[in-house]
């Protein structure tokens, strides 16, 4: 029966060629297509997994969404689009939301995708026994007995989803979502086939093994080096994919990076820190900056002392010139952030916190007082570590900082950096003082970035627990408009800083001319390799 799969994988495969788009031109525009359709670019680290339930970081996102579909996707612009579900529907109290499925969706195998894939991955994912990293974003979704389960207080079967039928998916609400919809592009919500998880377990993720639904399928992935995606021929919209071949490539080094891409290795690169300026007037129609819906922060781990000093934290947040950063640094129109969520979250108001209306002459003094009533100066210094995983971005800031907390507070600062994978697990079991952080919004609501400062959030990397916090937030998803609540949260935060808010991202890329289809106004940054496609150069 594999070989048989194999022989009409490979076979549809020599179809799909026969009937692609190679040598023709692009069935919209009318441009000269390339006859290679292959689009390589630098995933930076390796990603601590591309199992949908386990996905926890952007690179894995990325990957996972060639790989598989969920019930909706996004267009360029970031609206919704139909995946997997064709439309979909809600009751009046927006509790209940039901999923009409395409009777053409299949598994790289050739199986139907059914709704009961989804119901087995939505309990997988909030399943103690697989320990997601990200089964609190199910919680999030205020989907029926999920936070209970996740405790595990009851039965995965209990979640608040059903299969109606084998094309309709249902999920119960513990409370009104009007976003909900939005929530199910997520990677945590895509299918996962059964029978392949239960026959290889662990490695069910490798090539070979894996069975997948979305427009790709993984063919070969080197750990730490290469990770390589092909169109997969029973794709339920395989005619209108034309990139054939994706290739992801492990460079942890920016600047490597940048030469392999002016080698004409890489379509698609960072830019190293510091460059835009420099690189856009050297290269205007490969360098762009885009507003992005993430956050850079450091994480302040208040379970150790000194740092369960509010006043310790608070002077730390004042000294850091957020302005020296995003101007000198960065330099590629990043935001200074005073607050946690980026102004270009949907419906948000930024709120205007104190200390964002003051000088930085002004946070300096402050932030001295503050340390000396906490018991330290240049005679008795505050020693500090700063975690970051391995980027020279990453370092030039922790440097820049820690250079600021000398210079202001006298405060003596070790840095230390890991690996990718090492670095998640030391921050995630708290064992820091303070640790580089990011957050990219899962979907485009306050709440993404919110609901980390929850005392059960499991993204919680500072160890906070405020009562108020987390009465506001879970009233929030009760209000017509939870602008007030989110404005308090905020507000404690810039009382509280169980977090340092450094700056909001743009995204900074180089971009081969060639390379057609990236969504640049999609500011949570969810592209689709089917949706790219390269000219003739």
């Amino acid at each position: 029966m594999k070989r048989f799969l194999q022989l009409v994988l490979a076979l549809a495969g020599l179809m799909m060629l026969s009937t692609g788009f190679a040598a023709k031109t692009h069935p919209v525009t009318g441009e000269p297509l390339a006859e290679q359709q292959v689009f390589t670019y630098n995933m930076g680290a390796e990603p601590p997994s591309i199992d949908p339930q386990l996905v926890e970081d952007v690179t894995g996102s990325d990957i996972a969404r060639d790989l598989f579909e969920g019930l909706l996707t996004q267009n360029a612009d970031g609206t919704l689009a139909p995946g997997v579900a064709e439309h979909w529907e809600a009751n009046d109290a927006k509790n209940r939301y039901t999923f009409y499925l395409r009777r053409n969706a299949r598994w790289s195998n050739g199986d139907p995708v059914t709704a009961h894939d989804f119901v087995y991955a939505w309990q997988r994912a909030v399943d103690p026994k697989l320990a997601s990293p990200y089964s609190g974003y199910m919680r999030l979704m205020s989907i029926r007995n999920a936070a209970e389960i996740i405790e595990g207080k009851k039965p995965v079967e209990s979640l608040g989803v059903k299969a109606l039928d084998d094309h309709t998916f249902q999920a119960e609400l513990e409370n009104s979502l009007p976003y909900f919809p939005s929530m199910v592009a997520h990677t945590t919500t895509m299918p996962a086939h059964r029978a392949t998880i239960e026959k290889y377990g662990d490695k069910w993720t490798q090539p070979g093994n894996m069975v997948s639904n979305g427009a790709y399928v993984l063919t070969e992935h080197t750990l730490n080096e290469r990770l390589v995606r092909e169109r997969n021929p029973l794709y339920w919209n395989n005619d209108k994919t034309i990139i054939d071949k994706v290739v992801a490539l492990v460079i942890n080094d920016e600047n490597q990076a940048y030469n392999r891409y002016l080698a004409g290795e890489l379509d698609m690169a960072g830019v190293p820190t510091g460059q835009y300026k420099r690189l856009k007037k050297k290269m205007p129609d490969e360098v762009y900056s885009v507003p992005r819906l993430c956050s850079y922060y450091y994480a302040i781990n208040t379970e150790k002392k000194p740092f369960d000093d509010v006043r310790v934290r608070t002077a730390l947040a004042y000294a850091v010139n957020r302005e020296v950063i995003t101007r000198n640094i960065l330099q590629a129109g990043q935001i200074p952030a005073y607050t946690f969520t980026p102004g270009a979250t949907a419906n948000f108001q930024v709120p205007e916190v104190p200390y964002a209306k003051m000088t930085q002459k002004q946070r300096d003094q402050k932030a001295r007082e503050l340390l000396a009533e906490a018991g330290y100066d240049r005679s008795n210094p505050l020693e500090v570590t700063i975690l970051y995983n391995t980027s020279e971005g990453h370092k030039k800031i922790a440097i820049a900082i820690s250079q600021m907390w000398k210079r202001t507070l006298g405060v003596k600062t070790t840095l230390e950096n890991q690996e990718w994978k090492t670095f998640l697990n030391t921050r995630d079991v708290g064992d820091f003082q303070i640790a580089r952080a990011a957050w990219c919004g899962d979907y485009n609501e306050a709440s993404t970035f919110l609901e980390l400062m929850m005392s059960n959030s499991e993204y919680n990397d500072s160890n906070y627990k405020n009562p108020e916090v987390d009465r506001l937030m879970t009233e929030s998803k009760t209000l017509d408009d939870p602008n007030p609540n989110y404005t308090r949260v905020e507000e404690i935060i810039a009382e509280e800083f169980p977090i340092i808010p450094i700056y909001h991202y743009t995204n900074t890329f180089l971009l081969k001319p060639y390379l057609k289809g990236w969504p640049f106004d999609n500011v949570e940054n969810m592209w689709y390799s089917r949706n790219l496609y390269v000219v003739k150069h």
